[in-house]
């Protein structure tokens, strides 16, 4: 019975980092400059932009690099640069959440 029910979304949030500065690549597009200010951020998870304490976008990162290496992931109080998938308009001071959505099996209890 218990194998019939949906799973249960749970999300689970990884790490924050604030954009210090912002780098204009050109044919590339802008680059965000950040520090991760705890935990830490993954190159496959979803990404959400606050601005002013408001989400502000939800979405994907398309690169994150340690000076000129792609990385799969970086801990906190490390710098490091991303892009965002379709999206540029961020600005220095927004804060960066990373988080994963983990499937919980649900039980009859």
């Amino acid at each position: 019975m218990e194998g019939m029910l949906a799973p249960e979304l749970r999300e689970n949030t990884l790490g924050t980092a604030e954009i210090r500065e912002i780098f204009r690549v050109p044919k590339i597009g802008n680059i965000a400059g950040c520090r991760v200010m705890e935990g830490l951020l993954r190159r496959n998870a979803k990404v959400r932009l606050i601005r002013d304490g408001v989400v502000f976008w939800n979405g994907e990162l398309s690169s994150l690099k340690h000076f000129k290496d792609d990385v799969r992931e970086i801990r906190s109080g490390n710098e490091c640069g991303l892009s965002f998938e379709k999206f540029q308009d961020f600005r220095v001071g927004d804060v960066i959440e990373a988080y994963e959505i983990v499937k919980e099996k649900k039980t009859l209890d």
